[in-house]
Order: structure tokens, then C-alpha cells, then sequence
């Protein structure tokens, strides 16, 4: 079939410029117009045109010569912001400490670290033998591996028992198909034997020779099988240790923290099952820990004898269980920790004499800490109003020491060591703020706005001191809402751009995510997920009520799962917002979750709902924002997709760009920007980020009237 993928205006683009230069005319570019090829998809007796579903085919060239037909028009579009991208990028990156490393942390002897150096791209992997005054061993220097690729990803760096040998996984596409590597760190020696198509990390057997490690099917990217692999031996002949044949799982393995066993572990959303192996014993049979059961998920860590189960089982909020390690079926099982009605129990960190817990409450995080054999605990405290507070890197068990990470929307990132028995805490590092940043010059604030069914829902937000509260203030509104993932309130030295121009930044913790215990995220999936979109209406609504911004300056940003929440929202209440950055968004729900063949679509029924089910259909049907573009004014947008993603194929924010640009009834621009080179977390370098954060800022203060 022969047919036309953009009309001729679109040469436009490309020509535009020349002509400008050479007349001393201005041109407004004219966007690509997709063609229509009418596509029939009948469910139950529903049949529904996608017009642009011949997008899918990657490897159709016309295909490409859209895609760069659409980055052309977006170049040409922003091309009157290409000093404020500069200034922007220029000023981002001098607040940065540009040579900078981790905090040190130790583990079976070395102390380990990541560093970066200035002007270079990619982290340096190090270590020290028994002391930081030792000599530096460069684990992997990813700047040195990266050269020569468009796209480079390090992941799951392991190193064996012995300290001889790195396990490590690179991806060079962004489709996050990761091939495991060996480095031999007694000589530098990268090793001819490698492992592709996994999910990039590794375990190691205690002897330092067995490895274990999960790959992914090839087209779905499920992680699906385990595999055993000994040091020396040809990849091919690896040992497939366990086969998920439940479409709807996905496998992993791991390993506790006591470093006594190996676990498999099974996963979905509402369901999880775990096997374990004596990792002294890594050519042994793995047992089954305890059989999967609907709407029961569990996770397990080992210490003194005894397993610790982290359970929904009878428990919304999760509660922590324990049994010997002789016998590990439910009915074994004995409360540590009971569940609460009001806080949601999020993780925990065994230590030999303590035990530290994560925890949620009122829409916080907070951290916890009980003495192992006595009814001692206490709660480490926080003064701000608004924080983030997570268990950090604490690879050793026999020490009385937490590390643990904190951040608020005015304090940037910090690392503390708290001694548990003596209740004193150390700043090891903040993160440092180049220039005159102050953060007494900001203000933190947090409220609830109340949703269509009078539920609370918590705001957090932040802007320069001073500001008048008139309702002329740029604002940016982001959120996320789904699979149970809290968007915590944090620092961003990045984010002054926009705060020190004026704007304010806020996040609504709408329903989807836990923030306010699992309930929250109960309320916000299947058939409750409109609970999402509402929740962030009432939001920008109540922000504008309180006199901090109004619609014609109200900004939203949501990225994946989140840009599904941006697609809602602009075909709910398009007039509530001036302008829309979605961010590889996921926005033809029904057709994506039709399609068995797409990465992640059965894993994520319990998520979304199964469509082959009528009930599910019609809901979805309703708010999956590509089925519900109509007629109408939408804000300005930029959009933005990664040819190679993994998670949200390219074709549905290009597909839905195209069906906006045909029935759109304004003139407000409409942006998409698709990284040729990366996947679904954009370019990979730090350097590459910021340009792309730059060219999204700069989007924003030219709709907001902003120059500088």
C-alpha cells in the first residue's frame, strides 16, 4: 500500500529557517499532519477506528519520517528559546558540584563509593580496601564503556564474595534488554563470557563462582525465567533453575541480608511467592517458602534463625511476621510488628541488636527503631512540615548504625548515621548548591484539598519567599498516582530555575500511590482510577481558590503512568490549564491492554483491569486518553517519547499527538519531542538530561510570559 505520512506543509520545517535567513521574513512552521488509515478493533461487539494505528512498525522507514517530522516542528516551534535553553542548561549545571562522590559506604571489607568528574557524562564505580586512605580501585568507569554509543546504561553492580570478581549488566538501547558482563578484579580483565537479554543484575553464590540471574522474554521484556551459571563454564550450557509460566508474574532473585540465602522471588500486584537456597549450598534445589495466594503479597529476609515476613496477609497496612527457619508456611507465622489502622508498614532493615522500620503516616514517612529482645523502640524525629525520610545503604549487620537519606522541598538531599542505642546523628553530606542559594530563601508549605467525595487529599508546594499570594503566580502541578508509588516531597536544585522566575511548584499525592496508606492506593486503580484525575482537578482547583495561581498560568507535569493522569485531565477540565508536559505518557490504555504482545500488558492487569472482560473495557473505555480526544480547546503541550521505550511504546504519544493536532480546536502549541537514542527514562547521561530539563523549562516560562 502506498500512502502519505505528512502533508507538504510539514517541508515547511525544514525549509523555514533558510527562508528567514535569507528574506528577513518570519514563517510560523506548519506541523506534520499524520495520514489517516482507518483501523477497525471489535471488542465485545464494540468496534472503535484508530486511524493511526499503522505507527506501530517501528522498522516502517515512513514511520521514522514521521517521528522526525514531528522533532523537526518541535526544533522549529522552540527555536525562538535557544538563548533561555542555554541560560537555562548554563545555570543548572553551575549549581551542580560537577566532581562530586557518594558517601562511602562498607561492605565484606572495601568501602565503596560512585564519583563524577567534570564534564564527563556517566558515574565512576570505585572502592577502597579497609580504609578511604587506601588506593582507589576503579570498579567501572561507565564514561570509558560508554564511548562510541548514542545510548549507555550500567546496572546491578555485584561483586563476588571473594572481592575478585564484578557482575554487571548494559543496556545500549534503552529497551532495557540488559547484557551481564565479568570484570576479574584482580586483573582489570573484562571476560569473553557474557549473558544477554536479562534484567542486568546478578546474585552470587557464596562461593563466589555460581550465579544466578533472570532473563527476559524477548518481545514482552516479562522477566520470566532464572538461570544458574558457574565461572569458566560457556553461557550456553546455563542451568534453567525456574520457568514462570504465569503470564501475569514476573521472577527475580535476591538475596538476604544476612547473606545465608538465596531467594527466587515470584511477583505480581496482588501476589507474591518466594523459594530459597542456602547460599553456602548455590548448586542445591531451591523450596518453596510458602504457596502463592490471591491478594497476598509477602517479602522475606532472614536473621538469627529465623525468616522476618513483610505481609498484607490479614493486613492492608502490612504487618511484620516471623517463623523459624525449619518451618515457613503461614500457620508458622508470628506478629513482630501488628497491623495498624493508620500507618502503612513500608520496609524494614535488620540489624543484630535493632531493627529499623519505614513507615507512612498522614501522608509522611517516618522512621522507626526497635531494640531485638526488649520492648526499647523509638521514633527518629523531623522538625519540617513537608519531608522525605528512606532507609539508606546499611550492607552490614553487626553494627548499631542506620544510615538513612532525608530531603524536603527546601533542603537538599542529606545522609545521616544514626547510632541506634546512643540516638546520635551525624551529617555525613548534603548535597551541595553551587552559587547563592540560601535555603531561607524558600518557603514549604502543605495542604489538603478536598476531592469530589470529600476526601482529604495532601498538596505539598514551594516558592520564593515573598511571593504574593494574588493569584498571578505561575505554577507547576505534578503527580503520578499509580501502582502504589508515593511521590514524596524532595529537593531540586534544577527546580530554582523555575522558583527563583517566579513560579511555584507543587505536588498533588492524589489516590494511586500510598501516601496515605495502602487504602490510597486501593482508591486509585481498576475500577476506582478515575479517583486519579478527580482527585488532581480538585487540586489545581483548590490552588487556584487559594489564590497562588489561576488557569491561565497553571502549568501540570506527569511522566508515564503519570502522563496518563496529564491525558485524563486535559479531556476532563482543559481549561483548568494553560499549558501540559507529558512525559512518555501512557495514553491508549484499552489497545495497549488488549495487546498481549506489548512488554508489561499481563502483568499489569491487577493494575488497570483486564479489557477482555466487559466491565473493564467500558471503564477503561471512558478515561483512556487517546480513545477520548474530542473537539474541543486543549492547552498548550509538549510531549515527549523514547523510540526504543520499554515500558510505554513510542507509538502511543505519537499516535495521540496525532489525533490531538486533527481534532484540537485551537491554536495552542502542540509539541512532541521523541529521543531517537533512549528509552523510557530518556538520555542516559547527566549532561544530556539537563539540555532536555532545560528545553521543558524553557516551554514553560514562554507560555508563562517568562524571558528571563
Amino acid at each position: 500500500m502506498s500512502y502519505k505520512i505528512f502533508s507538504w506543509q510539514s517541508v515547511l520545517i525544514l525549509v523555514a529557517p533558510l527562508f528567514i535567513m535569507q528574506t528577513g521574513c518570519k514563517m510560523e512552521p506548519e506541523p506534520p499532519v499524520a495520514e489517516k488509515i482507518p483501523y477497525e478493533i471489535t471488542t465485545h461487539g464494540h468496534t472503535r477506528v484508530d486511524n493511526y494505528y499503522w505507527m506501530r512498525d517501528r522498522e516502517d522507514p515512513k514511520v521514522i519520517e514521521y517521528i522526525e517530522a514531528e522533532n523537526a516542528y518541535t526544533e522549529a516551534m522552540m527555536r525562538h528559546t535557544e538563548e533561555l535553553q542555554e541560560n537555562l542548561y548554563e545555570e543548572i549545571v553551575e549549581r551542580i558540584k560537577e566532581d562530586d562522590e557518594t558517601v562511602p559506604y562498607f561492605d565484606n571489607g572495601y568501602y565503596y563509593y560512585v564519583r563524577y568528574e567534570e564534564g564527563k557524562e556517566f558515574p565512576i564505580h570505585c572502592r577502597r580496601k579497609g580504609s578511604m586512605d587506601a588506593e582507589e580501585e576503579i570498579l567501572l568507569d561507565v564514561n570509558i564503556k560508554a564511548e562510541g554509543h548514542n545510548f549507555y546504561q550500567a546496572v546491578g553492580l555485584r561483586v563476588s564474595p571473594d572481592n575478585n570478581m564484578l557482575a554487571f549488566g548494559v543496556d545500549t538501547v534503552g529497551r532495557r534488554r540488559y547484557t551481564i558482563h565479568f570484570k576479574d578484579l584482580t586483573t582489570g580483565e573484562i571476560l569473553d563470557e557474557s549473558i544477554p537479554v536479562t534484567i542486568g543484575s546478578t546474585v552470587w553464590g557464596n562461593d563466589s563462582r555460581t550465579v544466578f540471574y533472570t532473563t527476559r522474554d524477548y518481545n514482552t521484556l516479562r522477566a520470566d525465567r532464572i538461570y544458574r551459571h558457574k565461572m569458566g563454564d560457556d553461557p550456553d550450557d546455563r542451568e534453567l533453575i525456574y520457568f514462570e509460566e504465569d503470564e501475569t508474574f514476573r521472577v527475580g532473585v535476591t538475596r538476604t541480608k544476612s547473606r545465608d540465602y538465596i531467594m527466587i522471588v515470584s511477583s505480581h500486584t496482588l501476589s507474591t511467592e518466594y523459594r530459597y537456597l542456602d547460599a553456602d549450598n548455590p548448586g542445591g534445589e531451591f523450596r518453596l517458602f510458602h504457596p502463592r495466594e490471591n491478594d497476598m503479597r509477602y517479602s522475606v529476609d532472614h536473621h538469627g534463625g529465623r525468616f522476618y515476613i513483610l505481609t498484607n496477609w490479614d493486613a492492608p497496612n502490612y504487618r511484620l511476621m516471623e517463623t523459624p527457619v525449619t518451618r515457613t508456611g503461614k500457620n508458622n507465622w508470628r506478629n513482630v510488628i501488628p497491623h495498624r489502622e493508620d500507618v502503612l508498614l513500608s520496609s524494614i532493615e535488620i540489624f543484630n541488636d535493632h531493627l529499623a522500620v519505614s513507615e507512612r503516616k498522614d501522608g509522611l514517612t517516618q522512621l522507626r527503631v526497635m531494640e531485638w529482645g526488649t520492648s526499647e523502640e523509638h521514633y527518629i524525629r523531623f522538625d519540617e512540615e513537608a519531608y522525605t525520610v528512606r532507609i539508606s545503604v546499611n550492607p552490614d549487620i553487626n553494627t548499631d548504625v542506620l544510615r538513612f537519606s532525608y530531603t524536603s522541598l527546601t533542603t537538599p538531599s542529606s545522609v545521616y548515621d544514626y547510632n541506634m542505642s546512643t540516638r546520635e546523628r551525624e551529617l555525613l553530606k548534603q548535597d551541595e548548591v553551587l552559587g547563592d542559594f540560601d535555603p531561607d530563601y524558600y518557603e514549604a508549605r502543605r495542604y489538603f484539598a478536598t476531592a469530589e467525595d470529600g476526601t482529604q487529599v495532601p498538596i505539598s508546594l514551594v516558592y520564593r519567599k515573598g511571593l504574593e499570594r494574588d493569584g498571578n503566580n505561575p505554577l507547576l502541578l505534578a503527580g503520578y498516582g499509580s501502582y502504589g508509588s508515593s511521590r514524596d516531597p524532595g529537593f531540586s536544585s534544577v527546580r530554582l530555575s523555575l522558583l527563583d522566575r517566579g513560579f511555584v511548584y507543587a505536588i498533588a499525592h492524589v489516590r494511586g500511590g500510598q501516601e496515605m496508606g495502602y487504602y490510597w492506593y486501593e482508591e486509585g486503580k481498576l475500577l476506582n482510577k478515575k479517583n486519579t484525575f478527580t482527585d488532581f482537578i480538585s487540586c489545581a482547583e483548590f490552588l487556584i481558590e487559594e489564590n497562588y495561581t489561576n488557569p491561565d498560568l497553571l502549568f501540570a507535569q506527569g511522566g508515564s503512568a503519570g502522563g496518563l493522569l496529564m491525558g485524563a485531565v486535559v479531556n476532563m477540565r482543559p481549561e483548568l490549564f494553560r499549558g501540559i508536559i507529558a512525559g512518555v505518557p501512557f495514553v491508549d490504555v484499552v489497545t495497549t491492554m488488549l495487546d498481549e504482545t506489548i512488554p508489561l500488558t499481563t502483568f499489569e492487569y491487577d493494575e488497570w483491569g483486564n479489557p477482555n472482560d466487559p466491565e473493564y473495557y467500558e471503564y477503561m473505555l471512558s478515561y483512556s486518553p487517546y480513545d477520548n480526544v474530542v473537539p474541543q480547546d486543549y492547552p498548550a503541550m509538549l510531549v515527549t517519547s523514547g523510540l526504543h521505550d520499554s515500558q510505554v511504546q513510542y507509538w502511543e504519544p505519537t499516535k495521540w499527538v496525532a489525533k490531538l493536532r486533527d481534532l484540537k480546536t485551537d491554536d495552542n502549541p502542540l509539541l512532541l519531542k521523541t529521543n531517537m537514542e533512549a528509552g523510557h527514562g530518556g538520555a542516559a547521561g547527566r549532561y544530556q538530561r539537563y539540555k532536555e530539563i532545560a528545553m521543558q523549562y524553557a516551554f514553560l516560562l514562554d507560555q508563562a510570559g517568562i524571558s528571563e
